[in-house]
């Protein structure tokens, strides 16, 4: 294997299959990047068995093949070359020559053949859907996926759409993040869990700013394939079922507030500042003394504190308790100026939902006293 390439795009490239490099694996060849050269450029590949990342680099290639190279060696030495131009060769004892103006290295690389293979999806189902759209519902609901291994559904997403609007949960036992965009009527009808660890770095690898840059989505019975040209996110399905997520929004809440986002947030991470450590313990108190105002408490061993703010509320009066962390989490993933938090008496969830519309819910469980 020979080829040439500049050092900024191959520096690039790396960092984005790091992402799916597994250290201190029981197999020690998934702590490499896998290089292939072949024609006019070099895929590097990252693969932890359960994500896989692909991204090509533009390349001058003089000799096809492929090595496996450490990855955190690798991606330290890119990064600190002298020149913008790099030259990296193998031999067939998987030596690797890396060659920048006046630094050379010579380091040891491993067997490509004994790189697992990413799996290939095929007769596979296609979807077309805008990066800056995908980017925003993973990032407004990772933070509710579950951390626990015993129930596998719930460590992903349900990625799903009815035809024509789009829609991703997360959900971990405690809390909700749903959101929902309306695609257009002509949007096929899919249903996924995603392993949240796949869509959180392929969130980062998304363009969220352009609305014309687009994603491609492959599905096969046990794999998605998310494709930006030049790189590629695949990933296994968790397999279900999901939550009957829709039977746990409640239809007729016995209270409705209405209330200023940023000024219900502020005052719930000025309260979660004495907040110090067992939540459940030190939860945050959301009580209305009358009609129009939300007194919000903290009372631990480290102080207490009130305030109060300035909501409407249809319904009955609350006085009920949360972790604090479940309503910040929720809080600053909305953009809206206003909304509503639905409640069924000191027992029920909060379901925090826009003033109009229907394009998000999040709901966060009480604490019981």
């Amino acid at each position: 294997m020979r080829f040439v390439c500049n050092k900024d795009n191959l520096e690039s490239a790396i960092s984005i299959v790091q992402k799916a490099v597994k250290t201190n694996s029981t197999l020690p060849i998934l702590d490499g990047i896998h290089i292939q050269a072949e024609g006019q450029s070099v895929k590097l590949t990252g693969y932890d068995l359960e994500t896989g990342i692909e991204a090509d680099v533009a390349s001058d290639v003089s000799d096809n093949g492929a090595v496996v190279v450490n990855s955190r060696i690798f991606g330290e030495i890119i990064k600190n070359l002298p020149e913008n131009t790099v030259e990296i060769k193998s031999d067939d004892r998987n030596f690797i020559s890396i060659v920048s103006g006046s630094a050379s290295y010579n380091i040891k690389g491993n067997n490509a053949n004994e790189y697992p293979k990413i799996p290939i999806i095929e007769n596979s189902s296609k979807v077309i859907l805008s990066q800056a759209i995908l980017k925003k519902m993973i990032t407004k609901t990772i933070f509710a996926v579950s951390k626990d291994d015993t129930r596998q559904s719930l460590t992903g997403c349900c990625l799903e759409s009815d035809g024509s609007t789009i829609t991703m949960v997360a959900i971990d036992g405690f809390r909700m993040a749903l959101r929902r965009e309306y695609i257009g009527n002509d949007f096929p009808v899919m249903n996924f869990i995603l392993p949240g660890k796949a869509l959180n770095e392929s969130a980062k690898i998304f363009d969220g700013k352009s609305e014309d840059e687009e994603v491609i989505i492959y599905s096969s019975a046990n794999h998605l394939l998310f494709d930006i040209g030049n790189v590629r996110v695949v990933s296994r399905l968790l397999q279900g079922p999901f939550v009957a997520y829709n039977s746990i929004i409640q239809k007729n809440p016995q209270s409705v507030m209405t209330v200023n986002r940023k000024a219900l947030l502020d005052a719930i991470e000025r309260a979660a500042l004495i907040i110090l450590s067992d939540e459940r313990r030190c939860p945050v108190q959301l009580s209305m003394p009358n009609s129009s105002t939300l007194l919000i408490t903290a009372d631990t061993d480290a102080g207490t504190l009130k305030e109060d703010i300035d909501v409407s509320i249809e319904g009955d009066t609350i006085d009920i308790d949360f972790n604090a962390r479940y309503l910040i989490d929720a809080l600053k993933n909305i953009d809206d100026e206003n909304i509503r938090l639905e409640f069924n008496g000191s027992q029920g969830p909060c379901i925090i939902v826009p003033c109009d519309g229907n394009d998000f819910v999040y709901l966060v469980l009480p604490i019981r006293r």
